[in-house]
């Protein structure tokens, strides 16, 4: 269980002054990402085995407009804001941010996180910011995906109603 307030939606100017009194507390974080876009059973699975890696889960959400470049138009079906409460409300999570750039790596580099977490479907070659966690003494965590679960097939089910 996180020791520090836990379903915090920190702005990105406020995650370096987190990160920083987590550490001092003597405290690890992990750190993961992603869309997020119609909260799943994978989404739940893949966020529980992140934070058994740390004390702390941070997990940094991609904005509306980064959503749109990665899966098109329609896409996200939630808007940030209330992606970013649902997640900061799951038990696994300590915080939220949500970034807008093309990848976290600016987050990455304002907490320095212990741990790294993204899904088996990425090589550690390809997760950004394995390099940089790496060099300061971090880990890299590849979890592995819950079969049959994903945003864009539940979309897809939903597409085929009547």
């Amino acid at each position: 269980m996180a020791a520090f307030e836990t379903g915090v939606v920190l702005a990105r100017q406020d995650l370096a002054a987190w990160a920083k009194k987590v550490h001092a507390a003597g405290r690890t974080i992990a750190f993961t990402n992603g869309c997020f876009d119609i909260l799943h059973r994978g989404h739940l699975e893949s966020l529980r085995q992140a934070s058994e890696a740390a004390d702390e889960l941070v997990v940094a959400l991609n904005s509306d407009a980064s959503v749109t470049d990665l899966k098109g138009p329609g896409r996200p079906i939630l808007p940030e804001k209330d992606r970013a409460a649902l997640i900061a409300a799951l038990r696994p999570v300590s915080a939220v941010t949500v970034f807008g750039e093309p990848t976290p790596l600016e987050c990455i580099l304002q907490i320095r996180p212990d741990v790294l977490v993204k899904g088996s479907e990425y090589e550690e070659d390809d997760i950004v910011g394995a390099g940089e966690v790496k060099s300061w003494g971090g880990s890299i965590v590849r979890v592995p995906m819950v079969e049959g679960w994903s945003t864009s097939q539940i979309i897809k089910a939903i597409q085929k109603l009547p």
